[in-house]
């Protein structure tokens, strides 16, 4: 037998002052409010802003690949 499986792919940027991990759990919360069955992601990129003065990273930006499935 058969299957084929149809997904549809979205690019997503996060953004967290914490971390890459919770600026990828803010862009799949934000994501999860329209999309409905999330099957994975794909980690594309990962950067940050560090602040001019001091050297510190401030902000952190996750770009992924998100896929979920879709229904006939």
């Amino acid at each position: 037998m058969e299957t084929t499986r149809v997904a549809m792919i979205v690019e997503l940027i996060g953004t967290s002052d914490e971390s890459w991990e919770a600026a990828a759990q803010v862009a799949i919360k934000e994501a999860r409010k329209t999309i409905h069955g999330i099957h994975g992601i794909k980690i594309k990129e990962m950067t940050a802003r560090a602040d001019p003065e001091t050297g510190r990273l401030v902000e952190y930006r996750t770009g992924m690949d998100l896929s979920f499935g879709v229904l006939d």
